[in-house]
């Protein structure tokens, strides 16, 4: 019997190797997968409410986007030079399963508490994530360690050149303004 989406969303977190192997058989998990990069993504957004984010939307926006790129990017890595099993789908789904201990960034917006929160979030969400890929493509630690490093890199390359493309002048701009104002 397959869990409910709170079930699973903690067995990822407290990474539980059975879970990851659930949602990556379970094609119909992928609208749960979906359900969790949005709670995610506006448990961020709250929790840097104030901050000078980029609000609600684009959070989600963003979060969808870095998901599905990551996955993608995972995909053709780990299947093409490290020799993993996997479909895009699969990847999909337990990366975004990877994804649930990112509830917790809810609590960005306390003073102090609020970034060592994140930067525990951000470090357990890795480990989630590679052991969503090792479970995912089918192969060892190692390899799921290299994948996930060089498809986050490139992930993380092309989201900056994007960014750096369309909002260049403007970020440049606070930066100056920054420097010599």
């Amino acid at each position: 019997m397959a869990r409910t989406l709170a079930e699973r969303m903690i067995g990822a977190a407290m990474l539980d190797v059975s879970v990851y192997e659930e949602v990556e058989a379970d094609e119909g998990a992928t609208g749960q997968a979906v359900m969790v990069v949005a709670i995610v993504a506006i448990a961020g957004a709250i929790g840097a409410w104030g901050d000078g984010g980029n609000g609600m939307t684009g959070a989600v926006v963003s979060a969808f986007l870095k998901w599905l790129i990551w996955a993608g990017l995972t995909w053709f890595i780990g299947t093409r030079f490290f020799g993993g099993t996997a479909t895009y789908g699969e990847l999909l789904r337990t990366l975004a399963f990877a994804m649930s201990p990112g509830v917790l960034l809810i609590l960005g917006f306390v003073p102090i508490l609020g970034w060592l929160v994140g930067a525990g979030v951000a470090i357990w969400m890795l480990v989630a994530g590679v052991i969503a890929i090792r479970q995912a493509l089918d192969f060892d630690t190692g390899k799921a360690v290299a994948t996930a490093v060089i498809g986050w890199a490139i992930m993380w390359a092309f989201v900056l050149t994007v960014l750096a493309t369309f909002f260049g002048a403007a970020l440049l701009g606070m930066g100056l303004a920054g420097v010599f104002g």
